[in-house]
């Protein structure tokens, strides 16, 4: 694996680590030390604290990958000095005075947010929402990403650690252009302001499930920005 960057991966909201599976085996085949962080949604602190500790845990160069709220976790833990690039996908990308929630209100409200519902401090994607997430999956794998999401904490968009990677490090953007979750203009806005080498694909808010060969071959060109 010598010469290999490592890959660490962080989720989002409805999700736990895998939602990469159709990523981790190919990148592994290739030489590529690869970890997914799983964070239990329980605060922000406590998250980027998850996405550290696998940082700690694996050899740099690392391409640090942030799916939806996961950039918002990539964008605080990327500062890390085993970090060398950063890839979002579909990703939140707040700057050092935002919230993930006041990025998120810059811009119009996406449908996803008509078909939760908050219990025991807990934002609960309806069975009803899972369309707005991953509607361009096989009804098998949208029942397995409702079956097998992690619920977030229902302030933690509000919450706020230090921490803006993205201005420091070379960032890729994912755009998906039919995303119903985290709006399309967020996406580009955030890439732009970023100076990221934006990457737009027609995908739901999964493109890491929906078209993981688009998204290997964007991880594959941050990792090897790292050896040239």
């Amino acid at each position: 694996m010598a010469g290999k960057p490592s890959i660490v991966f962080a989720h989002g909201l409805w999700a736990d680590g895998s939602c990469f599976n159709k990523l981790i085996p190919t990148l592994q085949a290739e030489g590529h030390e690869v970890f997914a962080s799983q964070h239990g949604l329980d605060s922000l602190e406590s998250d980027v604290a998850c996405v550290n500790f696998t940082l700690n845990h694996v050899p740099g160069p690392i391409v640090l990958v942030g799916h939806s709220y996961g950039g918002t976790l990539i964008t605080k833990a990327g500062t890390h000095d085993r970090v060398g690039a950063l890839v979002y996908i579909a990703a939140l990308a707040p700057d050092e005075d935002e919230t993930s929630q006041e990025h998120q209100d810059k811009f119009p409200r996406t449908p996803i947010f008509e078909h939760v519902d908050v219990a025991d401090g807990r934002v609960w994607l309806k069975p009803s929402g899972v369309p707005h997430f991953c509607g361009d999956l096989p009804e098998a794998e949208q029942k397995l990403v409702l079956a097998t999401g992690a619920v977030p904490v229902a302030d933690l968009f509000n919450q706020q650690v230090p921490g803006t990677a993205w201005r420091t490090k070379p960032s890729w953007y994912i755009v998906a252009n039919n995303d119903h979750t985290v709006h399309p203009d967020l996406e580009r806005s955030a890439a732009e302001r970023m100076g990221a080498n934006i990457r737009p694909v027609d995908s739901s808010h999964v493109p890491m499930l929906s078209h993981p060969d688009f998204v290997l071959d964007v991880i594959r060109e941050a990792a090897e920005s790292l050896n040239a």
